[in-house]
């Protein structure tokens, strides 16, 4: 399994860098214009970039280019879809830097990618930009800000902020549930009602999802995988409850067979067809939940946090940023993609059409966004994004995923009991710091 996976990242990276040959070069005279979104570029010929992400259900990202590529004419945006699987995305865009690729102008990462990225010189620190323009700072979301920041430059700008959320159908349930325990009795009281079949669906696959759920879990019952000072504490009681919750709903009957294949986009499918009457997932599900041309639930959906443990609910910190491939051969023009994509004008429209938590503070309290997101108003989503919960903190985050997702699959899988899986991720996460 492990070399289909590196066959397909090494064949998706390829892909990449033979793409390079499509994009249209033109000319490199762009200038970024400071304190607006203009098109600085009019004396300038033609040039394409390349932006490369993960798939879009929403259509969001396609209506912001469009803005985009009105409001800068001489500025075309080539989308590169990457897999929906965010380390086979990580793994890809490393192949290609590694090999000094220009064939990306502008990457979405993962809000755990940028101090990796940045120590191994993939990105273009943008500090320089962001001083030509006069951007102000002060107005984004600081924890997602600073997660872009390190040695003290700032290495992307935040696209999107995310906190794992509880999706339920109002139509069925009255009160969410506030446990995990009052999630489990409610998901079995209610599962076929109004056409349901499952009680509850959630990120369960073997990849950096299955983390983000599992972290949610292990911190609403007191434990931890690293403290702040960098210690291996995962072996504890607090985080053995934990994964035995998970490992309770994970293993249930109101759950689908398959559920060790669910990312997001399997989540919100079965959302959204009415098949479930518990979802969790990011804070764009409301906004393709209560689309009425594609889902069978618009108008019945509630949202809540996520059900408490013994130590409160935790919500994942989630979210994207921006960034701009040091190999880039437009540099100036790919920072006017990101200055627009990040700034007002893009962010709005995400937040609109794609029901992305903007990380502009003020767009809180724009009455189009609220209208289209109310939950934005709505206490629970507030003290989600408010408290959400990081993953581990590391140096070598990608190594400790990789160890925490085998032994969470190998435990929602039966093969590992929770008192195992602890042992084996303190043991193996401790070889892996010295």
């Amino acid at each position: 399994m492990k070399r289909i996976n590196f066959l397909f990242v090494f064949v998706l990276a390829f892909a990449l860098i033979l793409s390079a040959c499509s994009s249209s070069g033109g000319s490199d005279k762009g200038t970024a214009n400071k304190g607006n979104d203009k098109d600085s570029n009019s004396t300038s010929k033609e040039v394409t970039i390349v932006w490369a992400h993960g798939k879009d259900t929403t259509g969001a990202d396609q209506k912001a280019v469009e803005a985009f590529e009105k409001a800068h004419p001489n500025i075309h945006v080539k989308v590169q879809e990457m897999p929906n699987d965010t380390g086979q995305q990580h793994d890809a865009y490393v192949t290609a830097f590694n090999a000094k690729s220009s064939s990306i102008d502008v990457i979405n990462m993962d809000v755990i990618w940028p101090a990796e990225f940045a120590q191994a010189g993939y990105t273009l620190p943008l500090d320089r930009f962001i001083q030509q323009d006069n951007v102000d700072l002060s107005q984004y979301n600081q924890g997602a800000l600073s997660a872009a920041q390190f040695n003290g430059k700032q290495w992307a700008m935040p696209l999107y902020v995310d906190a794992g959320l509880l999706f339920y159908r109002k139509d069925i349930v009255k009160e969410p549930p506030k446990t995990w325990d009052e999630l489990i009795a409610d998901a079995k009281k209610y599962q076929g009602k109004n056409g349901t079949k499952y009680g509850i669906v959630f990120q369960a696959k073997q990849y950096e999802g299955l983390v983000c759920n599992a972290v949610e879990y292990v911190t609403g019952y007191g434990g931890k995988f690293i403290d702040k000072d960098n210690n291996v504490v995962v072996n504890s009681p607090e985080t053995i409850k934990g994964l035995n919750k998970m490992k309770e709903i994970a293993t249930s009957k109101f759950v689908p067979d398959n559920i060790t294949t669910f990312t997001e986009p399997e989540t919100e499918t079965a959302f959204i067809e009415g098949q479930a009457v518990f979802a969790r997932n990011w804070p764009y599900l409301w906004a393709s939940s209560n689309d009425k041309e594609k889902s069978k639930v618009a108008g019945k959906v509630g949202v809540a946090p996520l059900p408490s443990g013994d130590n409160g609910s935790a919500s994942a910190l989630g979210g994207w940023m921006m960034g701009i491939n040091k190999y880039s051969k437009h540099p100036k023009e790919a920072w006017e993609f990101v200055k627009f994509m990040t700034g007002p004008e893009g962010e709005k429209i995400q937040a609109i059409a794609g029901g992305r938590a903007p990380v502009i503070n003020s767009l809180y309290q724009d009455e189009e966004v609220l209208n289209a997101n109310p939950f934005f108003k709505e206490k629970g989503f507030q003290d989600a994004i408010a408290n959400a919960t990081s993953r581990p903190v590391a140096p070598n985050y990608q190594e400790i995923s990789n160890i925490i997702q085998i032994h969470v699959s190998k435990l929602l899988a039966g093969q590992e009991s929770s008192e195992q899986a602890v042992a084996n991720m303190e043991k193996e996460m401790k070889a892996a710091q010295k």
